[in-house]
């Protein structure tokens, strides 16, 4: 349980604009803001904050508040655990009162899976830092990747070593229930019922982050070169898991992409490190799937534009015909650059510098129309 004074610091804190503003790109309008609902799919903003009455409202779908309110609502928290996220964000100290067993019985399922990835992303970056299998496998990769220690830090990179069931009896002994580490995917039953192991077991890690920084599944890469297994491996969709909704990256650019009026769309995790590292902040991936609507739309919450960024194979060209249309569709405006041949936005982003990058983008930018026509005629 939360003091109730400290209840109160929170709520005094927390402004309204501000609380929403981490997630929807708002626009003054007199003495309110406004902007597009992020609870349902508009195109003409009905979403309206009032920093005097410290509320929102969606005149659309109706949904309403505080920045309690709010939290609770678009990050699926329980009210105790949005005021703690919101504590987090106004730097406020909470010391939590003794719980009784039935208050710790009515944690929510959500909740308890959004704990064991986390305890498997600090597990996975422990590995990679103070392990000498991890520092000599996973951190000699990603170095040679030539990313620095910082970026790794920055999007908590890490390492599951081949042993079968290392994040599994780590997580156990720490008093996490197999039942959420197997919902989560984390871990997976043998088919035969005789035991269980990690689904990531002796690949690099990329956690996935929620719009609000929490991570919600991982990318796992294979270093070795068997081709009896798949060169990526990615947690199953879950509760607090949809990759159709998710985009690789958004935490960490969704400020550049406000500040910038676009969104760079790559294809891969190593494509956002890379370009980010550079300078390039603005930029998202589809982490190998298809584009989605809810991708789409995720993106125009910051922005109306987006430039996709394609290495130039012909699957990526024919993949970008249909992804094209669909941001088309959603009422927004898109560009395509096209790389050199051999080249993609990772290995081109460790040969330049930002301002490099930055102008070969500007300079290869083509409208859709132009894009299109050039590609069906060749």
């Amino acid at each position: 349980m939360i003091r109730k004074e400290t209840i109160q610091n929170i709520v005094d804190a927390a402004r309204i604009e501000e609380v929403v503003g981490d997630f929807v790109t708002l626009k003054k309008r007199g003495v309110n803001y406004i902007g597009l609902c992020p609870f349902h799919n508009e195109k003409t903003a009905s979403f309206t904050v009032s920093p005097a009455k410290g509320f929102f409202h969606c005149f659309g779908c109706g949904k309403g508040g505080s920045s309690i309110d709010f939290v609770m609502q678009h990050e699926h928290l329980s009210y105790p655990d949005a005021l703690k996220y919101l504590a987090g964000k106004y730097n406020i100290e909470i010391v939590d009162q003794i719980q009784t067993a039935e208050e710790k019985l009515m944690q929510s399922e959500i909740e308890s899976l959004y704990s064991v990835v986390e305890f498997a992303r600090k597990h996975f970056s422990e590995n990679l830092f103070q392990t000498e299998e991890g520092m000599a496998i996973g951190l000699t990769y990603f170095t040679e990747r030539g990313f620095n220690k910082d970026i790794i830090r920055k999007f908590q990179l890490g390492f599951c070593p081949p042993a079968w069931e290392d994040l599994t009896k780590a997580a156990i002994d720490n008093g996490f229930n197999l039942n959420y580490l197997v919902k989560t995917g984390l871990t997976i039953n043998k088919d035969d019922g005789s035991g269980h192991y990690d689904r990531f077991r002796d690949r690099v890690i990329f956690p996935i982050h929620n719009l609000s920084g929490r991570v919600v599944g991982f990318t796992g890469r294979i270093l070795t070169s068997d081709k009896n297994k798949p060169k990526y491996v990615n947690s199953p969709e879950s509760e607090i898991y949809n990759k159709g909704k998710t985009l690789y990256g958004i935490f960490l650019a969704k400020s550049a992409i406000v500040s910038a009026n676009n969104c760079y769309l790559v294809e891969g995790n190593t494509d956002v490190i890379s370009l980010y590292q550079a300078g390039v902040e603005n930029v998202v991936a589809s982490s190998g799937t298809a584009l989605t609507t809810e991708q789409i739309r995720l993106i125009r919450k910051f922005t109306p534009n987006i430039t996709i960024l394609f290495d130039g194979d012909e699957a990526g060209l024919k993949a970008s015909l249909r992804g094209i249309d669909m941001v088309l569709e959603e009422g927004m405006n898109v560009k395509i650059v096209l790389f050199p041949p051999g080249e993609d936005p990772d290995s081109y982003a460790r040969k330049h510098d930002s301002t490099e990058i930055k102008q070969f983008i500007q300079t290869n930018s083509v409208n859709f129309i132009r894009f299109k026509t050039h590609l069906l005629l060749d």
